[in-house]
């Protein structure tokens, strides 16, 4: 088994010893979701008035630059990734994956694990994807041999060389993948810890003793993996957005020691860049894993080339986006952490916004899931671009109609993971309900409210939500067979904008529609 020595313990061991140290420097993003553009600090649009004025972070022209001071600081690295770099702007939607690949090829990644997000459009579009990439794309704990557009073509690990020394590197992704996005039914996802160690196990029968996995599970299954495996020396995370570090709202430490596995993970949105130093004896142990994610802030210099490219591709979807819809005089609050775990400001306006638009077709109540926002709102002018932002996914709206104690069971779902960030915390309107995260999940929820009136579970009531709900996402499956279900409404952004736009200029708000106990 591998062993983790503090860089002081490793010199008294080695002290009057030969022997040989590697250090590696590994330089990693995770959760990218097509932010080719700076953002603003609510990881939404920046406008070019606010990136000249240095109020922006982020972008690939500055990730070009950060990542190459990053390599100038070591004579040795890699550069990884944690995946979701599908979804999320306007340049996913019109671009699809050839975006990212022609970015990331020119950035230099040497290999990224499968997202969720990148199964989004089925395994068609990944498979486009992977054609047109110059790095490998992982994912160990799933078959795909079912699947006839990546059969044969989807490895669960493989190994790099890199300053003399072999790499291996295992892909993982999220084990509910088939709940979060469009694989289809011929994939079958499997347990994390399991398939990570039967590639440790192939990787070490090779000889390959330095091993990292990239991984995007989460930082609390990356523990998970961490501790129930042996012989992984390096996580790299994804997937729940966490920041490390000693920073004002970092989750841990970075890197955050599992036994003898260092795990990191550097938030999303290109708003910053991991950069992890290890040090590996001869015989592959970890001797010091030290390091910090690098704010990439208006202090890195955008790459000229970069920026004149990104504008080329923006051209066609310029006169889309820089439509002015509506007005706030406030920013409305979309901040991942919050609309996961309690009534949020965006949640209230998406769901009252989809309740509005339905509310004479004899709809009661709307569900939207927390996963499907993905944005704030700076206050002042509002664009198509800024709410395609938020809502990136061409979700329609879906009305149908269930009952009461399937409708409870809906809410039950939708806080049963709460504690782990999951998105299928729901936002509503038309109705109220109260929760405790402390009790099991399935018994969580209480003093349900619908229409001023006690949840009635033999009622039918009618529902609107998005297309991506309605069919299972998110663990909704108990709306599948829904009576009178219609999945072909409008686009989820367009209803939320003109709802914004008939307000004149919208004020966010929260109330005690969701009570957290």
């Amino acid at each position: 088994m591998k062993r983790f020595l503090t860089a002081t313990t490793a010199l008294a061991l080695t002290t009057g010893i030969a022997s040989a140290e590697y250090s590696l420097t590994i330089l990693h993003t995770n959760d990218f979701h097509a932010r080719f553009e700076p953002i603003s600090k609510y990881d939404g649009p920046c406008s070019a008035e606010d990136n000249t004025a240095g109020e922006c972070f982020g972008g690939t022209a500055r990730l070009v630059n950060a990542i190459e001071a990053a390599k100038a600081r070591t004579n040795n690295h890699i550069l990884v990734d944690g995946g979701d770099q599908f979804q999320g702007t306007l340049f996913y939607t019109y671009y699809k994956g050839t975006m990212a690949a022609e970015m990331m090829n020119m950035l230099g990644y040497d290999g990224m694990t499968v997202g969720n997000h990148e199964f989004d459009d089925g395994p068609e579009v990944l498979a486009s994807f992977m054609a047109a990439i110059d790095f490998p794309i992982l994912m160990s704990n799933a078959d795909v041999s079912g699947e006839p557009i990546l059969a044969g073509k989807m490895a669960k690990s493989t190994v790099i060389e890199r300053g003399g020394e072999r790499i291996g590197l295992i892909g993982l992704t999220p084990q509910d993948t088939d709940e979060l996005a469009s694989p289809g039914p011929n994939i079958i996802f499997t347990d994390p810890s399991d398939a990570v160690q039967g590639e440790v196990d192939k990787l070490t029968a090779d000889g390959v003793n330095k091993i990292i996995v990239l991984s995007h599970s989460g930082y609390g299954v990356d523990q998970t993996v961490a501790a129930n495996t042996t012989g992984v020396d390096v996580i790299v995370g994804g997937h729940s957005n966490t920041l490390l570090g000693d920073m004002e709202r970092a989750e841990g430490e970075y890197p955050t020691m599992i036994g003898d596995t260092a795990i990191v993970q550097a938030y999303a949105y290109g708003k910053y860049l991991g950069e992890l130093n290890v040090t590996f004896d001869d015989d592959g142990n970890v001797t010091e894993a030290t390091g910090a994610p690098v704010l990439i802030d208006a202090s890195v210099e955008e790459d000229p080339a970069t920026v004149a490219r990104i504008a080329e591709l923006a051209a066609p979807l310029d006169e889309i986006r820089n439509k002015v819809v509506a007005q706030t005089d406030q920013p409305i609050g979309g901040e991942r952490d919050v609309c996961r775990a309690q009534v949020c400001e965006m949640g209230v306006l998406i769901a009252d916004a989809m309740l509005e638009r339905v509310r004479d077709q004899g709809i009661d109540v709307a569900i939207q899931n927390g996963g499907g926002i993905r944005a704030s709102i700076d206050a002042g002018e509002v664009t198509m671009g800024d709410v395609l932002t938020v809502l990136p996914f061409q979700n329609t709206l879906s009305t149908f109609r269930v009952d009461g104690a399937t409708l409870l069971a809906a809410l039950e779902n939708g806080v049963s993971q709460v504690e782990e960030g999951a998105g299928r915390f729901p936002q509503v309107s038309g109705m109220s309900f109260a929760f405790d995260a402390s009790a099991e999940p399935g018994s969580r929820v209480s003093d349900v409210m619908i229409g001023g009136e006690p949840l009635d579970p033999a009622k039918v009531y009618g529902v609107v939500s998005n297309n991506y709900v309605r069919n299972g996402g998110d663990g909704y499956d108990m709306f599948r067979d829904a009576a009178d279900a219609y999945d072909f409404g409008p686009d989820l952004a367009d209803v939320t904008a003109e709802y914004i736009a008939a307000s004149g200029s919208y004020a966010p708000f929260t109330d005690e529609r969701i009570v957290v106990k």
